[in-house]
């Protein structure tokens, strides 16, 4: 796009995307990880987080979410956290374990 990135292959675990209501839906039964639909990340200067509607997602460049903590704070294998559309509270998805994968290991 001319302005922001898309991302595209990342891996949803602990959820699913519902592309007809456009958010985050619960895991059907026996489906570990689902295909998340394209990402379009805009930059915005001093952007204020939506207080609900949305889940802060962890994004992980491997399935292990543990790792090496680095002068940030952070686990190694972290990338960024993006905001995604729900009609559930935050802690509902954290509970969950949802997060957004880069790689699956098989």
């Amino acid at each position: 796009p001319n302005v922001g990135c898309y991302i595209h292959g990342l891996f949803l675990e602990g959820a699913r995307w519902d592309a007809a209501v456009g958010q985050l839906a619960e895991s059907r039964p026996k489906e570990l990880y689902t295909e998340m639909a394209v990402i379009w990340l805009l930059p915005v200067a001093n952007r204020k987080p939506p207080e609900s509607g949305s889940y802060l997602c962890p994004i992980y460049k491997t399935l292990t979410r543990a790792g090496t903590l680095s002068t940030t704070g952070h686990s190694t294998n972290y990338v960024i956290a993006v905001e995604i559309p729900t009609d559930k509270p935050e802690k509902h998805w954290i509970k969950r374990g949802t997060a957004l994968i880069c790689a699956l290991d098989f």
